[in-house]
């Protein structure tokens, strides 16, 4: 199976440590959000240069924080600096209107365009082509882009809504969903993505699903320490919609809890739905939290070798 982690790290050591290991242990990707290290290609450009197999990819960069001509030559920078085409991914999306409007300053009116023309211009960037795109958010010319051994760095979208699935099976290598339990892979995410694909004449999208993952026998006891863990993600419109397309009312109902034969299940079930890889992110429950991580990832690290 193709199972990755959340990519983590306050230090530079820290960074190196856990993505050594991560391949060592035999996970294919780690996944880096916004906030690491205050910007997570930094991250991912020293951590591979102490790895040399295992994926690395951003969860998510937001779109209107970079225009997209810069995003796309960062991009191209972070993977020159791993040395080998398709080792890096890089995973964007609009985020949502508080950070957007509150943070930013700028208006979420248009996100679904806004995010359409982006995806376009820098997917079309990382493929190693020139643009000329006149649109109704952006109007660049750039390109192209000098790329490692000419090898395209995938683009993934944060895509939940029906929008953004259509654009990311267009214009893109797929998409990288969180809190999309199975039944809004199965139901919502895959079949919408698809389609795009095959109507667009592009090949079957990836399809990378993040949930929170706990190994732990008392299964109340961890959807508890999950509401109170990801509370956030239950107040944003954008996770309520996909939390409710998978039938829950809560992160805490979509986190993958249980026994280990329980959580693998629940693992197979999300790629038997239609998912391509899953970014497990580990929570610990209990008193002994490091034993608590300690098997969940114990569990994963087995499944990422079967």
């Amino acid at each position: 199976m193709r199972i990755g982690l959340p990519g983590f790290g306050a230090s530079v050591d820290q960074i190196v440590r856990q993505a050594v290991r991560a391949e060592a242990d035999g996970f294919t990707s780690l996944w880096y959000t916004s906030a690491v290290l205050g910007d997570p290609l930094v991250a991912i450009a020293i951590a591979g240069r102490a790895t040399s197999e295992i994926e690395l990819g951003t969860a998510v960069l937001q779109t209107y924080a970079c225009h997209p001509a810069l995003q796309a030559s960062r991009a191209a920078a972070v993977a020159a600096a791993l040395g080998v085409p398709g080792r890096f991914t890089l995973g964007v999306g609009p985020s949502h209107q508080p950070v957007v409007e509150g943070g930013l300053g700028l208006s979420y009116d248009k996100v679904g365009r806004h995010t359409d023309e982006y995806v376009q211009i820098v997917a079309s960037l990382l493929r190693g082509e020139s643009v000329s795109f006149t649109g109704e958010e952006f109007r660049v010319r750039a390109g192209p882009l000098a790329l490692v051994d000419g090898g395209k760095v995938p683009v993934l979208v944060a895509a939940l809504a029906p929008r953004l699935l259509r654009v990311a099976g267009q214009h893109a290598a797929g998409s990288i969903p969180w809190m999309a339990n199975a039944t809004a892979i199965g139901q919502h995410v895959a079949p919408r993505i698809r389609k795009a694909a095959v109507e667009a004449g592009r090949s079957a999208p990836r399809i990378v699903a993040g949930l929170p993952v706990a190994v732990h026998d008392d299964v109340d006891m961890a959807r508890s320490v999950a509401a109170e863990q990801f509370a956030i993600y239950g107040t944003l419109p954008n996770y309520q919609r996909i939390l409710e397309r998978g039938g829950v009312s809560g992160p805490a109902e979509a986190a993958i809890v249980g026994s280990e034969a329980s959580v693998k299940a629940q693992i197979e079930a999300m790629f038997e739905a239609g998912a391509t890889d899953v970014w497990a992110a580990p929570f610990a429950v209990g008193d002994d939290k490091t034993a608590s991580r300690a098997r969940t990832r114990e569990l994963l690290m087995e499944l990422a070798r079967s």
